[in-house]
């Protein structure tokens, strides 16, 4: 059965107090808070820097049972290093405390620059790389080396599932032989929308969807109208039920995903500027509420 997952990116947002957050919430239980209005967050403090295992663990202590975060990687990976040399630095942020999250981690983002054009060979060596269960993610954060000066807990947990989505920028991404290298992968492709000349492709590449919208009028300050997110809601009804929209989908491949019979969709807003995400959110979520989710 499909698991459907609405949330925001990131949550500390100064502007968002006194309107989405109660005007006299601390802003240390702005998570609290957040989370008890939303099933799923999208941490992207994690891509500017390696964060320390106690803020991890404090994250999953302050949010609820069957609550999800999506984990946005390092951009030392994407865009400085740019997938070259990447053994190490993908051990020390496994290894910085992600993995305390333990079943509340969900998909992991890797979101690459607007000027990094595709490079078959290096995407799949890079996508074979990936940990796709907590136990082999273990392994490879052990090993880590000395540029990391706080290492979280290495010791095995329930192993679970370990999911990982790309966001691309450039156009040389819309290949046919981009999608089958996802699909090999069992890698998600992100549906990005946005008010840019970013590539908006909704190819299905794995067994569930990740979705990021910035705002398409103007990116991360638009709101989102209620006819499109009646249209976004349309589609996510179609990717639940394990097919592809009928229209309004640009795709790079003309081959169809695999059959499946529902996929999980994670949604995530980050127009966050005029404080349009949290509430985007919520009334996308309730026009979905019909649909019947787990999780």
């Amino acid at each position: 059965m499909a698991k459907l997952r609405i949330g925001i990116s990131g949550w500390r947002y100064p502007p968002w107090r006194g309107k989405f957050y109660p005007k006299d919430l601390p802003q240390r239980l702005e998570l609290n808070y957040a989370s008890r209005q939303l099933d799923t967050i999208e941490i992207n403090g994690s891509f500017y820097s390696l964060q320390r295992p106690e803020s991890w663990r404090n994250w999953y202590r302050d949010t609820p049972r069957g609550f999800l975060f999506a984990v946005k990687a390092p951009r030392f990976i994407t865009h400085m290093r740019r997938l070259r040399d990447v053994e190490k630095p993908l051990a020390n942020f496994l290894a910085s405390g992600v993995m305390e999250l333990r079943e509340k981690l969900g998909p992991i983002l890797w979101q690459f620059p607007p000027n990094m054009k595709y490079d078959h060979d290096l995407f799949d060596t890079f996508l074979s790389r990936l940990p796709r269960d907590s136990k082999t993610a273990l392994a490879m954060a052990r090993q880590h080396d000395s540029h990391i000066k706080h290492v979280g807990s290495l010791s095995p947990a329930r192993n679970h599932r370990l999911r990982h989505a790309v966001e691309i920028r450039h156009e040389s991404f819309e290949d046919p032989a981009f999608i089958a290298l996802l699909r090999k992968h069992h890698v998600g492709l992100v549906v990005s929308d946005a008010a840019s000349k970013w590539p908006k492709l909704q190819d299905v590449t794995a067994g569930f969807v990740y979705m990021r919208l910035h705002g398409n009028k103007l990116i991360y300050a638009s709101g989102y109208t209620d006819v499109a997110l009646d249209d976004w809601a349309r589609r996510i009804r179609a990717w639940m039920k394990g097919r592809q929209p009928r229209s309004g989908a640009n795709r790079a491949s003309h081959q169809p995903p695999p059959k499946r019979e529902s996929r999980d969709v994670y949604c995530y807003f980050d127009n966050d500027a005029k404080v349009k995400a949290p509430f985007d959110a919520i009334k996308l979520r309730d026009r979905l509420r019909a649909v019947r989710t787990t999780g």
